[in-house]
């Protein structure tokens, strides 16, 4: 839900900052809030107001008529509040049918005032404008606020005058004086609410005393989806539970997984000790499964409501399922031991398989305590990879050791509910219906003499209306709206703004299947890239798309185009939608993006209404049209578009807020019926572009369309203008219909459905009050979802029998191939990799360096020594050899700007080049001659001590090849002027090393060496070398296979590679800081040898 209620604390905190900016001339609400850790002294000093100021208190819990419940206090001291708290502080309160604890408490000062002084004021918004409420009289007595109250409404995108207030507000007021202040006070609340995104904000009462304003009690809700434009402004908001559900760590760390991700993870546990859990794909499927939960009887023994969407990753999924299974395990067990229920609707593009992956590695992980509980799990789930996704669930189903029920499309959604509540047996062998990969084989449909002979099937179901016999669609009738037309055709041309490639490849093989003659997007719009062509699959060859950096520049070259699939984000779909609505060609636009601020989709809705465009969205996955034209995503993979037999026209149109949900009705349309004529997912945003009316009466007046199916949903009022409309004859052809949510009367608390609008405000918002009205105006409307398919096909039926539909003989679609990509996921073809790699892997929900998750890797505080031998070695090595790394990249990083290396460096930093360049010219010196000894010091001395020379006898073999022994010598440093580096590393690995026989080796060496000449000392390269082949050898962390090949690799030369790197990059920074120019050799420095000249 994006309108969500906040405290009354944070609400008054708001007004005191910004309230009186505009005039309103209000008393600072001065507060202070109590909950358990509130420590009293400090209280006091902190507010000093509160010892010298009678006081009033009252909890701060989201509860409605407090007055009415006694849990105000009035007129009482410090002392008397500290004691008003702590007898209800932590105490179990009843309020309805909710049961909670009063944790958080605010205390005002009393401000004295007679009953003539109260008033009260309400702002909320809606579709058309936002209403303002005003009585003359306010307190825990006004009663019946809608009915007393004077009503002004102001339509959207529009200011408020102080005359409209004055003359139409308060017209009981009848002191000028005092009209004038309240008109003012009103004004500025109401740009307040307009600037903050405020969605409702009651104010009662307000007392108008003859000097001041004062703001006694607030309820107040926010738009939280336009945090990212008021969050300077609000601060930092909490959105507290409703009452009587307290707020538990786990459903914070899946909010905040949510926050992080671009999918959408939503928990609300319900009961901690139910035994029925559910883990639901989809924000549709998700209040589905509730309900089927709660009417087959289970509501008291529901845990948690939730949902997983948006193609979560593997790893997010994996989070998500082991909080679930934490929850779930954690609680005491039950004696008819437990269930989850593991669900989902017909992925639009999420990989089934992917997420499935995720749920079994947590399922694995609590395999013991999930025996232990006695749980059963069912599992139905279908879309994209779903073969292979159910697959690997039933393969590992048979060594889980507890019962897991494994399920796919051929299997009703919410069946599953059924059999783990016993209400239903469970079959053994699942029907699997003929399907592979990405492709329904054509071998394997079905043909249509089921559908022309189902009167004969549909006899033993009962009517759902009471006017069976008026399915005929009688002559309807166009409500004149620039909406009653068909939005799409099979010439349809769209572009699409975003570079969202996959949604423009499936929609182009949605042509293709349908036999279109042309792509149906002609264009991209993305302005962070300069105009440029992509390439896409049209069949089976390629084709270039253009791309457009401004939208004028798209629309002035496609003048056939008529549609904008909008992908652009939830911060700027509102201007990109904006800027498109001012070129008139354009009629439709599709919203894809969920989160646009409701201030912002209802600016959009007056914009397109002025202008006949139609909105479909925000928040939607967009609609289909079989044959002619699908949008984005729209009805998932070719295996569900050819299994749902989307790519020709049925009889039956449909119409949900729920995009999920579509591909579920697309799946029961064409199994009970001759398939989808047109289908709209308007969105589950409060205020959708398009409402269910703007496409019912579409479908009314469309000639092609037989039967209309509407999927509604609790929260507001949309469904009563189609009861109108059948009731008064605008609806004339059959209507199935029903709306989910039917759970949420049963809950003892208010919880908000996975959909931004699904929320009902009053009881006549409610699904059940809903599907009883439909009902009641002759729609046909099923007992629960259990039975829509069911009742879709009975009146499908009569509509056979009768002769209004003809079903056609289904033709089979063109093959599509399938891509690279695509296969080689589904595991049917094979290729060898280009590259490989063992040490790294950044395709999960955090990078991992050799099987450590980076965020392992700095909790454990390895440094760069332990990133070194996880990344170079594959493993964790022990403390003392990462501390020797980092040792050696220590004394390695520099030696002045004399070496070749720095001096490389330092020339081509003066002569301009970056950094890479620059360091890279230094890093090509480094050789045998300059800092490159050290795999050649490792194999000298390596070969001499395993062959057992003698130090005496190694030097004289060295002497008689003419071969320089490295690792010794040095040009400046001597036996009597020692190396400081060589003596810190030496000392270190001779205590710390287990054993470090090379080491000594070379220092016996050394001895010898130094008696010819004093500069014949072991250098910084050979004691790192010989050390580091005593660390592979002896550490006990390497094979000597192992060990011998990093020798023979190179391996031991990369430190001083990486440490002088250091160097390079600082005599770099130093010459462009020094701001050095270019650099030019001395003459007097270069010996000229130029040959004779001769005559």
């Amino acid at each position: 839900m994006s309108a969500k209620a906040i405290t009354e604390a944070s609400g008054k905190d708001i007004l005191n900052r910004h309230l009186n900016s505009h005039g309103a001339g209000a008393a600072t609400c001065r507060f202070a809030t109590v909950n358990s850790t509130t420590d009293w002294s400090k209280l006091a000093v902190d507010q000093p107001w509160l010892l010298t100021t009678p006081l009033v208190v009252k909890p701060d819990q989201l509860i409605k008529r407090r007055g009415k419940l006694g849990l105000i206090g009035v007129k009482k001291n410090f002392e008397q509040v500290k004691q008003w708290i702590g007898e209800r502080l932590n105490k179990d309160q009843k309020i309805g049918n909710a049961v909670g604890k009063l944790r958080n408490f605010i205390i005002e000062p009393f401000v004295p005032h007679t009953d003539a002084e109260e008033m009260y004021v309400c702002i909320y918004s809606h579709r058309a404008a936002d209403t303002i409420l005003f009585y003359h009289q306010g307190g825990v007595d006004i009663g019946d606020v809608d009915a007393k109250a004077v009503k002004l409404d102001v339509p959207v995108n529009s200011t408020l005058s102080l005359a409209d207030v004055k003359s139409k507000l308060l017209k009981e007021v009848k002191d000028a004086g005092t009209k004038e202040r309240i008109a003012k006070f009103i004004s500025a609340l109401y740009t307040t609410f307009v600037d903050l995104y405020f969605t409702y904000l009651e104010i009662n009462p307000l007392v108008v005393t003859a000097d001041n304003l004062y703001i006694l009690d607030l309820a107040a809700k926010l738009d939280s989806t336009a945090d990212f434009i008021c969050r300077p402004k609000w601060g930092e908001i909490d959105y507290p539970p409703p009452f009587g559900r307290d707020a538990y760590p786990e459903e914070a760390y899946i909010a905040d997984l949510d926050a992080k991700s671009g999918a959408s993870l939503k928990l609300t546990i319900l009961n901690r000790n139910g035994r029925i859990w559910t883990m639901v794909a989809g924000g549709g499927a998700s209040v589905i499964y509730s309900d089927t939960i709660c009417d087959l009887g289970g509501a008291s023994e529901l845990a948690n409501y939730g949902e997983y969407s948006g193609a979560p990753s593997e790893q997010q999924t994996y989070e998500y399922a082991k909080t679930i299974l934490n929850l779930m395990t954690s609680s005491p067990k039950h004696p008819d031991g437990k269930v989850l229920i593991t669900g989902g609707g017909i992925a639009n593009f999420t990989n089934v398989a992917a997420t499935f992956q995720g749920i079994i590695t947590a399922l694995r992980e609590f395999q013991p305590k999930l025996a232990e509980h006695n749980v059963s799990i069912f599992v139905r789930r279908a879309g994209p990879n779903y073969q292979e996704g159910l697959r690997r669930m039933r393969d590992f189903g048979s060594t889980l050791g507890i019962p897991l029920h494994v399920f796919g499309p051929e299997t009703h959604m919410t069946a599953i509910c059924g059999m783990a509540l016993g209400k239903r047996p469970i079959p053994q062998v699942a029907s699997v219906e003929f399907s592979t990969a990405n492709f329904l084989l054509p071998g394997g449909q079905q043909a249509q003499a089921d559908l022309k002979a189902a009167s004969d099937a549909t006899e033993a179901l009962g009517s759902g209306s009471d006017e069976a016999d008026s399915v005929v669609a009688a002559g309807a009738q166009r409500n004149g709206s620039s909406l009653n037309r068909k939005f799409f055709s099979n010439t349809t041309k769209a572009i699409v703004w975003g570079m969202q490639q996959r949604a423009v490849q499936s929609m182009l093989d949605f042509d293709f299947i349908c036999r279109r003659d042309e792509p149906s997007v002609v264009a991209m719009v993305y302005p962070f890239t300069g105009d440029h062509k992509q390439k896409y699959y049209w069949g089976h060859k390629e084709i270039l798309i253009p791309v457009y950096k401004k939208m004028s520049d798209a629309i002035h070259k496609h003048k056939e185009v008529d549609v904008m699939v909008n992908f652009a984000s939830m911060r700027s779909a509102y201007e990109s939608t904006l800027e498109v609505l001012e070129f008139p060609q354009i009629r439709t636009v599709a919203i894809i993006a969920e989160g646009i601020p409701e201030n912002m989709t209802r600016k959009l809705i007056i914009e397109a209404d002025k202008k006949g465009v139609a909105i479909i969205g925000p928040a939607t996955v967009g609609g289909v049209k079989p044959g002619c034209f699908k949008i984005g995503n729209t009805g998932g993979m070719l295996d569900n578009i050819l299994h749902s037999k989307l790519y020709r026209p049925g009889s039956v149109a449909y119409v949900s807020r729920s995009g999920g949900m579509s591909n579920e009705l697309n799946n029961i349309i064409s199994k009970a019926t001759d398939g989808v004529i047109e289908g709209i997912a308007i969105g589950g945003d409060r205020y959708p572009g398009s409402t269910f009316m703007d496409h019912i009466l579409r479908y009314q007046a469309d000639p092609e369309t037989k039967l209309i199916v509407l999927l509604g949903e609790v929260g507001g009022t949309e469904e009563y203008d189609v009861c109108a409309a059948l009731k008064d004859g605008r609806i004339t052809k059959p209507l199935v219909a029903w709306c989910i949510g039917t759970c949420a009367s049963m809950f003892t608390s208010e919880v908000q459905f996975g959909h931004a609008g699904s929320c009902a405000n009053s009881d006549r918002e409610t699904a059940t009050a809903k599907n009883k009205g439909l009902r009641d105006a002759g729609a046909y409307v099923p007992d629960s979802f259990d039975t829509l398919g069911e009742l879709i096909h009975h009146v499908y039926g009569e509509l056979v029998k009768t002769g209004r539909v003809v079903p056609k003989e289904e033709v089979p679609p063109p093959t599509v191939p399938m891509d690279y990509s695509w296969a080689r996921e589904l595991g049917l073809i094979r290729k060898p990799a280009s590259f490989m790699t063992s040490i790294c892997d950044e395709r999960g929900q955090e990078l991992i360096y050799a099987g450590m998750p980076i965020s392992e890797v700095l909790s454990k505080d390895v440094g760069i020594g332990g990133v070194i031998s996880l990344l170079w070695f594959q493993r964790c090595l022990p403390s003392y050899v990462c501390k020797f790394f980092e040792m050696c990249l220590m004394v390695t990083a520099d030696h002045g700007p004399a070496v070749s290396g720095a001096h490389n460096t330092i020339v081509c930093a003066r002569a301009g080049k970056d950094l890479v360049s620059s360091v890279v010219s230094g890093l090509l010196t480094i050789g045998d001659r300059f800092g490159g000894a050290l795999d050649g010091s490792a194999r000298q001395f390596s070969e001499a001590y395993d062959t057992n020379l003698h130090p005496m006898e190694f030097v004289n073999k060295m002497r008689k090849e003419g071969k320089l022994i490295l690792g010794i010598g040095h040009r400046v440093k001597s036996i009597n002027n020692p190396d400081v580096r060589v003596k810190i590393i030496k000392e270190f690995v001779l205590e710390n090393f287990p054993a470090c026989p090379l080491l000594k080796y070379a220092l016996e060496v050394e001895k010898i060496t130094t008696n010819k000449k004093p500069n014949l000392i072991l250098n910084v390269d050979g004691v790192i070398a010989t050390a580091f082949v005593d660390m592979l050898r002896n550490s006990g962390s390497f094979t000597s296979e192992e060990a011998q090949e990093y020798i023979n690799v190179g391996a031991i030369n990369s430190l001083f590679v990486l440490g002088r790197s250091i160097g390079f990059i600082g005599h770099y920074m130093d010459q462009k800081r020094l701001k050095q120019g270019l650099y030019r050799h001395p003459w007097d420095d270069i010996s000229y040898v130029i040959p004779e000249q001769y005559n």
